[in-house]
C-alpha cells in the first residue's frame, strides 16, 4: 500500500526541467498564470458601463481585449480569454468575459447556474471570427498592465444593447439576448 502511494506521488509530481523550453507560436497561453501584481480585489458589483469610446490609444469601452480572467471559484487561478471592456474602477478596467461557445444550446442549464449571456457577433478578437457571447452576470476587474489589445471592438449598437441588458440583469429583469 505504501509502495503504491509512493509510485502514485512520483508519477504525479512534476520533475524539474534541465533547460527552459522556449515559447513557440504553437504553445497556448497558460490557464493559471500568477495573479495580477496588485492581487485581485474580487469581481465588480457596482454600477458599470461607460459611454462608448472611440480608440484614443488607451483601452476604451466597447473594445474587446485579451486578458487573464480569474475563475469565480478561485481568484488565484484563471484563464486567458477575451473580455468586452465596459468601463473602469480606479486603476482596474471592467470587463465582461466572452466566449465563442453558443450558450443558446444550453440556456436553461446556464440560467439555472445563474449565468446569463448576450450575443455580440464576431470580430477581430477571434482569429477564426466565430460569433461570440459576453457574460452579463459577472463583471471582472482587469489589470491594464496585463491586457493585450486584440484590435477588435463591438459596434456602437451592440455595445448599447449590452449595457441595456447588463442593467436589466442587475435589476432582475428580462433582456434581449440576441441584439445582433
Amino acid at each position: 500500500m505504501l509502495r503504491s502511494l509512493v509510485r502514485r506521488l512520483l508519477r504525479t509530481t512534476p520533475r524539474p526541467s534541465t533547460a527552459p523550453t522556449p515559447p513557440s507560436a504553437s504553445t497556448p497561453p497558460p490557464t493559471t498564470p500568477p495573479p495580477p501584481g496588485r492581487g485581485y480585489p474580487g469581481d465588480f458589483s457596482g454600477e458599470a458601463g461607460s459611454p462608448f469610446a472611440t480608440p484614443t490609444g488607451s483601452v476604451g469601452a466597447g473594445e474587446v481585449v485579451w486578458a487573464w480572467v480569474p475563475f469565480e471559484e478561485d481568484h488565484r487561478r484563471g484563464k486567458d480569454r477575451p473580455a468586452l471592456v465596459i468601463g473602469a474602477d480606479g486603476p482596474w478596467l471592467l470587463g465582461l468575459p466572452m466566449t465563442s461557445q453558443d450558450h443558446d444550446l444550453d440556456e436553461t442549464q446556464e440560467r439555472r447556474a445563474g449565468r446569463q449571456w448576450i450575443d455580440v457577433g464576431s470580430g477581430d478578437w477571434d482569429r477564426r471570427r466565430r460569433r461570440s457571447e459576453a457574460r452579463l452576470d459577472r463583471v471582472v476587474r482587469l489589470d491594464p498592465a496585463r491586457v493585450r489589445r486584440a484590435g477588435g471592438a463591438v459596434d456602437r449598437a451592440v455595445y448599447d444593447a449590452v449595457l441595456v441588458a447588463l442593467g436589466a440583469v442587475r435589476r432582475g429583469e428580462p433582456y434581449d439576448d440576441d441584439p445582433v
